[in-house]
This record gives C-alpha cells, sequence and structure tokens, in this order.
C-alpha cells in the first residue's frame, strides 16, 4: 500500500513541473476509480486509510481552491453544545462578545444565537458578523430564506428581493433543522421563513477581510471568536497567516473555534502559539458535518477520520481553543 506522500515532498520533486502535474493528475484520477471501488470496510482500517490520506496529500496539492456560500442551519450541533457549555461559566448577566467570520449567508451567526439565547437568554450577546463580500452581508442581515426546492430557484441572483438561499447550495439550508425548530427560529409564509427578530438583537454586521492585521482594531477583544469552514479554501500559506492573525482577536483565555481548515496547517499553528485544545466533545465536533466528513479524501476541504492511535491526536483534531492560557 503506498504511503501517505506530503506537499513539501512533492514541491521537492519539483510538482510545479507542468509535465509532472499532468503526470500527477493522471495517476490521481485512476486512483480515485480505485479507492471508489474500495469496500467501506477496508476504506476503515490501517491500510486503507493510510491510502486515503496518501490521495488526500495529492488532492491538496493539485486542487484549485475557491471559496463557496454553501452552509446549513444548525450545521454541526456537537459544536453548538460546545459553545453552550463554555459560557456556562459565565455569570448571570454576563456580557459576552463573539466574533462570525467569514458569515456567508447567516446560517452559522443565527444558529449560534439561537443555541444559546435558547440555554442563557440572561447572557448581553455582542456579535460581530464579518465577510468580505458585502453583497453576501446583505443578504444575511435581510435573513430571509427560502424553502423551496433547489430546482425551483437556483441560479437567482441576489438582488433586491431575489433570493440567493440556493447560490452554491444544492441541499436545503434547512436540512438539517427539524419542524419544531424551524417553527421556533422563523416566521413562516408560504415558502420563505424570515428570521425571528430576538435573534437578530445585537448583531453589528460588518464588512471585513479576517486576515486584515487592523480587523482586530475594530472588532475589539472577543471573549469567542469562530472561523469555521472557510481556511480551508486558501492555500496553506495564506490560510496560516490568516489563522494567525485571527488569533489575535481572541482575549486570554477565550476561545477559538476553527473547523474547515487543512489540519496539518491548524496543527502547526496551534503548537507554534501554545493553544490549548478544548477536549470536551472533540471527536463529535469532528465528526459533527457530515458535509465534510464524506468529502474525504477526494475534495480538498474532506475531512480525514478520527484516529486517536496518532500520537498528536488531541492537537490535530480539536476543532476548538483556548487562547493565552497554558495547558
Amino acid at each position: 500500500m503506498a504511503s501517505a506522500v506530503t506537499s513539501d515532498e512533492l514541491l521537492l520533486l519539483g510538482v510545479n513541473s507542468r509535465i509532472l502535474r499532468r503526470c500527477l493528475g493522471a495517476y490521481l484520477f485512476q486512483s480515485r476509480r480505485i479507492w471508489s471501488h474500495l469496500p467501506a470496510s477496508v476504506r476503515l482500517y490501517s491500510p486503507g486509510r493510510a491510502y486515503g490520506r496518501h490521495l488526500h496529500a495529492l488532492v491538496l496539492l493539485l486542487a484549485q481552491r475557491g471559496q463557496s456560500h454553501a452552509t446549513f442551519f444548525l450545521r454541526n450541533r456537537a459544536e453548538l453544545e460546545l459553545m453552550r457549555r463554555l459560557l456556562d461559566q459565565k455569570a448571570h448577566g454576563s456580557r459576552v462578545n463573539i466574533s462570525v467570520l467569514a458569515c456567508s449567508k447567516g446560517a452559522e451567526v443565527y444558529s449560534i444565537l439561537w443555541a444559546i439565547r435558547s440555554a442563557r437568554p440572561d447572557l448581553k450577546l455582542n456579535t460581530h458578523a464579518v465577510d468580505i463580500s458585502q453583497e453576501i452581508l446583505e443578504f444575511a442581515e435581510r435573513g430571509v430564506y427560502s424553502r423551496a426546492k433547489p430546482d425551483v430557484v437556483k441560479g437567482l441572483k441576489t438582488t433586491q428581493g431575489g433570493d440567493a438561499t440556493w447560490r452554491d447550495q444544492p441541499e436545503s439550508i434547512f436540512e438539517r433543522v427539524t419542524d419544531e425548530e424551524v417553527e421556533a427560529m422563523f416566521e413562516l409564509e408560504g415558502d420563505q421563513a424570515r428570521v425571528r427578530s430576538w435573534l437578530k438583537e445585537g448583531i453589528t454586521w460588518l464588512r471585513g477581510d479576517a486576515a486584515d492585521p487592523k480587523l482586530v482594531e475594530v472588532l475589539g477583544p472577543q471573549d469567542m471568536v469562530v472561523a469555521n469552514r472557510f481556511l480551508c479554501h486558501m492555500e496553506p500559506e495564506r490560510a496560516e497567516r490568516c489563522l494567525r492573525n485571527i488569533a489575535r482577536f481572541v482575549v486570554p483565555g477565550g476561545y477559538l473555534f476553527v473547523s474547515g481548515i487543512d489540519l496539518d496547517v491548524r496543527t502547526r499553528v496551534a503548537q507554534e502559539m501554545g493553544w490549548k485544545p478544548v477536549t470536551d466533545l472533540m471527536k463529535e465536533i469532528h465528526e459533527g458535518d457530515v458535509s465534510v466528513t464524506r468529502g474525504w479524501p477526494l475534495e480538498y476541504w474532506g475531512l480525514e477520520p478520527f484516529c486517536s492511535d496518532r500520537p498528536d491526536w488531541k492537537l490535530r483534531y480539536a476543532s476548538v481553543f483556548q487562547i493565552g492560557k497554558t495547558p
């Protein structure tokens, strides 16, 4: 069975060569076919996982990355549960500063506020929702989503009175929400779902770049920063610089949520900066978003299976870190 190959090793071989890239592309094409025919039981064993890591390293190296607006309400329930648990430490009536970076269509912002306010209505939440696109920010701030099937509104642009719910969204944005939760979170009228006013309170919608060193001055100290599912769409060097910048937003002892990033990048930065991994619900959060777990190893944004046999597993698979405190 082929051993895993790292991006650095392939670069040393001259992967920027056009001919070599073509050869690797052809090899990856055949390897995809092999993987697709492997029984699920084989993929779960050590040799199968090693072959998957080998394929994923090639995918990371050759993929053309690009941002996506696809998202879901209540996308990772374990992640939301951990947020509730961490905020249980706050005294009654405390003020909490939260920033959600790359907030996209707003589903993550509203999901977080629903989870926290349902459990701790006494907390005073000051929330910054940040995205680099003014167009998508305006859509998110309106908080009106279509419940029609994707093929009904697919391709529509975000214009005044328009609908962008299905942009880059092959599956329903409500796919992971129960009917009862939809009733609690939205006012319904026909195919439209409008976020209830109590969920929209205290949100500042801000156009900004998470990689901008000056953004920390705009946001101020944050108790919790959520930087999920966008750094994987950047090339590794840029993602690493951005992640180091984002960590500056968190107050000492605060928490950084950062899933959806190349694990090698996150592990290296967390180790060098001395972040403390939060191990509560670690495995549940790692496996909590089926969109990314089922994409491995053939998609660059796919997430490798949780493996506690690795010596660095607590750092590698933690999606949440306490910043500014030693373990």
